[in-house]
């Protein structure tokens, strides 16, 4: 496993900032920590921490393996949530919190179109970036209009060791036990990216949830800030 290395940097908008005491002298010129440039520096800075070597090889194995070495009868914890039209899931595990929308700074230099940019969750630094980008699809465009009147879009926190990120979702439905008996391999109509994160299908309230591959989607999204 490739080492973890972590980034350190002052975060000052949580001491003086409006966080903080609003002691900091900047706030006179730049009113909110977000339009100031520390707070950019310190956001480029951590988008530009290493980027560990990695071998998707190996979850394309474990995806294939794992649903005939379950025991019979047995089943895991996913979070469901929906992005544009696409129901998926990831292991309930690696979630830490789910937080209303907020602010994304973005950042003009960062060429990938899957980082969106980062956001302050409770005073930490996060990269936000794109599960629909990363996945190949497109979100919005032909959701059904009676979602609008009740979905809540939220953020959903997620880490895997030292790494953390945060990704928008349409709607979050919560916490299901799937059979690992009812698990599908991915269709082969799902597009190249899709199906390299995707470890199964499952059935799901008539219709079909893709469970990802965290291990898999946090490479990526490591891979994505290069």
């Amino acid at each position: 496993m490739a080492e973890v290395q972590t980034v350190s940097f002052d975060d000052c908008w949580n001491r003086i900032g409006v966080r903080g005491d609003s002691s900091c002298e900047r706030l006179v010129e730049y009113v909110r920590c977000l339009n100031c440039p520390v707070f950019e520096t310190a956001a480029a800075k951590l988008l530009e921490r290493p980027i560990p070597l990695v071998d998707l090889s190996r979850h394309d194995v474990r995806a294939r393996a794992q649903p005939q070495q379950n025991a019979q009868g047995a089943s895991e914890s996913f979070l469901v949530f929906r992005i544009g039209d696409e129901w998926l899931a990831l292991p309930t595990p690696i979630f830490k919190r789910i937080v209303q929308t907020r602010p994304i700074h973005t950042l003009p230099h960062r060429q990938h179109r899957a980082v969106l940019g980062v956001v302050n969750v409770q005073g930490e630094l996060l990269v936000c970036l794109s599960l629909a980008h990363l996945l190949g699809f497109e979100t919005g465009a032909n959701a059904r209009d009676d979602r609008a009147r009740h979905d809540l879009p939220r953020f959903l926190v997620v880490s895997r060791a030292e790494e953390h990120a945060v990704f928008p979702v349409d709607q979050v439905d919560g916490v299901h036990r799937i059979a690992t008996a009812s698990l599908c391999a991915p269709p082969a109509t799902l597009s190249h990216a899709a199906a390299a994160h995707t470890r199964a299908v499952a059935p799901w309230r008539g219709m079909s949830v893709g469970l990802l591959d965290a291990d898999a989607l946090f490479d990526t999204l490591n891979r994505s800030l290069g």
